[in-house]
């Protein structure tokens, strides 16, 4: 059995910035991830708002906080958690990993744990939409969005990242266009003044109804004002504002959430559950990555200053 001072459990932007503080302070430290390093971050097309850079894409920016958070801290990808049980002076996990398709059980003994689980994508929960997904359903332009060069897409959402993605995509020379449910677009003047110049076309108060197809993606049926449109379109991009909070292990440890499922945290990121902590999109307010990364650095700094109580 491994034993750990702490474990972080997601490898986001939170959870990297928690490994790098934790190993700096000379603590035993472990990243966990069910998936690839970066999470949703690594879906972010571009970012202007990062202190330190005028402009950088998500990937690039887990490519440098995973390089530099690595010399401190171990990282394990494709790690599933099978269980999670508190015990006198810590926590006992059973794992498994999954490398080059063999499966491998461990388990782990950590004296503090903080969640960085993240959160998932909304789903338009419209028929055709879990069916089609891979099959022209993308919940992630900078993933998929080199497969429809030249081709027809639609971008649903209104937000921020919905644009973001849109211009991305007529970046790629994609025939895109944008459709949001509601009136008005929700995302920065900015973002709409971009989407004006590269004359992407905006379709408002279109709900969605069904995606359809044979094999691949054929068309989307939408109310559109009212009445039922079909607008046929080889793929389709779901960027919906809000996201679904990743709090199975805060149910299974008893954390406290939210009315809205988001882990509940004091000013050092500690929750109800002694030792436990919590940083990242996990505890809900604002989703910024420089929110994540001073969260994961406040959880870790925390955590550390409380070993000495074990």
């Amino acid at each position: 059995m491994e034993n750990y001072d702490i474990l972080i459990i997601g490898a986001g932007p939170a959870g990297l910035s928690a490994g790098l503080y934790a190993g700096r302070q000379n603590s035993k430290a472990l990243i966990l991830d069910k998936g690839l390093t970066g999470g949703l971050g690594l879906e972010v097309p571009m970012m202007e708002n990062y202190p330190g850079f005028e402009a950088i894409s998500g990937l690039d920016l887990i490519v440098k906080m995973k390089n530099q958070t690595e010399k401190f801290c171990e990282i394990r990808e494709h790690v599933m958690i099978k269980s999670i049980k508190k015990q006198e002076n810590g926590f006992l996990l059973e794992i498994k990993s999954i490398h080059a398709l063999e499966e491998k059980y461990d388990e782990i003994f950590a004296k503090s744990i903080i969640l960085a689980t993240g959160a998932s994508h909304r789903h338009l929960n419209v028929p055709g939409e879990e069916e089609y997904l891979g099959r022209g359903v993308s919940y992630c332009a900078t993933c998929d969005g080199m497969f429809f060069t030249g081709r027809d897409v639609l971008m649903i959402g209104g937000g921020n990242s919905a644009a973001q993605e849109a211009i991305f995509l007529k970046n790629l020379q994609a025939n895109v266009k944008l459709v949001h449910s509601g009136r008005k677009l929700r995302c920065d003047k900015h973002l709409q003044d971009l989407l004006e110049e590269k004359e992407i076309p905006i379709i408002l108060n279109a709900k969605p109804k069904e995606i359809k197809g044979d094999m691949m993606v054929e068309s989307v049926l939408f109310n559109i004002n009212g009445e039922e449109e079909e607008i046929p379109t080889n793929g389709v991009f779901i960027s919906l504002i809000g996201n679904n909070p990743s709090n199975e292990l805060a149910k299974e440890l008893d954390v406290d959430l939210d009315e809205d499922g988001y882990i509940i945290t004091d000013k050092n990121q500690a929750t109800n559950i002694e030792h436990i902590y919590a940083a990242g999109d996990i505890t809900g307010g604002l989703k910024q990555w420089v929110v994540a990364c001073s969260e994961g650095a406040i959880a870790a700094t925390s955590a550390y200053k409380n070993l000495e109580k074990l």
